[in-house]
């Protein structure tokens, strides 16, 4: 069973993302508050889960949290800013969102940028641990997953809709064979360590 929180008396907000290793598209992250006695035994870290059983935890999750928010950061702001660093921004434009303001945020991960105001505690594989990362962590994957499933209707050469932008063997060859597109992120080795260079 996952921790219902950290910190019994404080308001605490979860905070995961999705995408941060992607060669296309943009990182995702979502922040939640589960009221006080949350249960829902189905819930876990999204990718334990069937698609099937993240969407239906999706529905949960918005009718019955305290809060919830998504926040996005585009390629061309990962580009600039680094994807660790645009990871942090995510879930800080998430948490700003937060129609409950937290008192403390639990984020998975080792690392985090400060939320100005709000104390956090960094959990390794936290979305495996705590109910409230769990459940942004399954916020922030369906979010993110419908977004790619739109870009992959733009450019279906390159099957988003099976890989989301992850750098599997057919994504790698379909940027070889066609370029890159506005979505790819150009910061990031696009074609593996069998090719040096793109031709822009």
């Amino acid at each position: 069973m996952l921790l219902p929180y950290l910190h019994k008396d404080l308001i605490e907000a979860g905070c995961d993302e999705a995408g941060r290793g992607c060669l296309a598209g943009a990182v995702y992250a979502a922040a939640v508050i589960l009221p006080p006695g949350f249960q829902n035994e189905m819930l876990n870290d999204s990718k334990k889960l069937t698609e099937k059983q993240r969407y239906e935890l999706r529905t949960v999750i918005e009718k019955e949290a305290t809060a919830w928010a998504v926040g996005v950061v585009t390629p061309e702001e990962i580009d600039k800013i680094n994807i660790l660093n645009a990871s942090f921004l995510a879930m800080h434009r998430a948490v700003s969102q937060l129609k409950v303001t937290p008192q403390h945020l639990l984020i998975d991960g080792n690392r985090f940028n400060p939320y100005p105001g709000i104390p956090h505690t960094t959990i390794v594989k936290g979305d495996g641990k705590y109910l409230s990362i769990a459940a942004a962590s399954i916020l922030a994957k369906t979010y993110r997953d419908d977004y790619m499933n739109r870009l992959h209707e733009e450019y279906p050469m390159y099957d988003w809709k099976g890989n989301k932008g992850y750098p599997t063997k057919k994504h790698r060859a379909a940027i070889a064979a066609y370029g890159t597109t506005p979505y790819h992120r150009m910061s990031f080795n696009l074609l593996g360590d069998g090719q040096l260079s793109l031709d822009f």
